[in-house]
Formats: structure tokens, sequence, C-alpha cells
């Protein structure tokens, strides 16, 4: 199972990113995976096929219009897990002995 988090960021004049991150959730949303929006982010969770379509489907959402996306991408892989992004949480804030900010 895979945890992806990535953000593109297409080149322009405006200041506000907002339209376009938007444009990318909503195939995220689409597809179906879980996710985890950020406010700098989007982490996706699913199998390597699985994310790896979805970060092309939101380049190919944004290069319509958009002449140059600049993208991070940060990839954790890990066999036979699933419901990373909540368990992850979980055990850090079992450590911990309380609830976080997430």
């Amino acid at each position: 199972m895979v945890l992806l988090e990535f953000s593109m960021t297409p080149s322009s004049r405006e200041e506000s990113k907002s339209a376009y991150v938007a444009r990318i959730l909503d195939v995220v949303d689409r597809s179906g995976l879980s996710y985890q929006l950020t406010p700098m982010g989007t982490i996706i969770e699913g199998e390597w096929a699985e994310v790896m379509a979805v970060v092309t489907d939101c380049f190919r959402a944004l290069e319509v219009d958009c002449p140059r996306v600049s993208s991070q991408i940060k990839i954790d892989f890990r066999a036979g897990s699933t419901s990373r992004m909540k368990s992850k949480v979980t055990a850090v804030e079992s450590l911990l002995g309380r609830k976080l900010s997430t």
C-alpha cells in the first residue's frame, strides 16, 4: 500500500491557486481512493498504479490551460498495510495519550 503526498502548482500571475486546487481535488475525490486534503498538499492512499494514475489525471486536468506546472511528490510504500493515513496518526496519539490536531 502506498501513501502519496503531492501538490501541483501552475505558474501564473494569479496569487491565489485555490481554483486549481479545486480542479485537482475534484479529480482526487472522484477517484474513489482515500485521501486527506492539507493546507500544503493532498495525501492519497492506494496501490501504486492507482495513486500514480490519480496524479497523472490531476496533471492532465491542469495542462489544458496551464503551460507550466510544478509538482512535488513524496511516496511511502509499505507492503500489506492498509488505512495508514489513520493508523499512523492513531499510533502517535496513543503514545502521547491524547488526541492531536489533524
